[in-house]
C-alpha cells in the first residue's frame, strides 16, 4: 500500500510540526532549568544571576542539539544497513524460490519422461 502524495505531505508535515513542537518544549526546559540553577546561587546579582541562566540554557540547548544530531545519524546509519539486509535477504528468497522452481520442473520433466518410456 502507498501513500499518496497528498497522505505523504500530510504526514512529513506533522512530523515537521511535531518536532518543532518538541524542540520548542526543549528549549523552554532549558530556559526553566537555567533559571532554577541560577535562583539557587544567592550571592549573586540578578544581572549575573540572569547571565548564568543564559549561558546555563545556551550550553544546554547545544548538548540537546549534539545528542539530536547523533540519534539522527544513527537513525539514518541503521536505515541504511536495514535497508541493505533488506535487499539482500529480497534477492536470496528469490534465488531460493527460483532454485525450487527449477528443481520441481525439472523434477515433473523426469517424471514425464519415465512415464512416457513406461507406456
Amino acid at each position: 500500500m502507498t501513500a499518496t502524495p497528498t497522505r505523504r505531505e500530510a504526514v512529513l508535515g506533522i512530523a515537521k510540526i511535531e518536532g518543532y513542537l518538541l524542540w520548542q518544549a526543549e528549549l523552554s526546559n532549558a530556559r526553566v532549568e537555567g533559571a532554577s540553577f541560577a535562583a539557587a546561587l544567592t550571592w549573586l546579582t540578578e544581572e549575573q544571576r540572569a547571565d548564568i541562566a543564559e549561558r546555563y540554557a545556551e550550553e544546554r540547548v547545544r548538548l540537546a542539539r549534539r545528542v539530536l544530531t547523533g540519534v539522527a545519524e544513527r537513525c539514518a546509519a541503521l536505515d541504511a544497513e536495514y535497508g541493505e539486509r533488506y535487499r539482500r535477504l529480497r534477492v536470496r528468497l528469490l534465488a531460493v524460490a527460483l532454485c525450487t522452481l527449477l528443481g520441481c520442473a525439472t523434477l515433473a520433466i523426469v517424471a514425464l519422461a519415465v512415464a512416457a518410456e513406461g507406456v
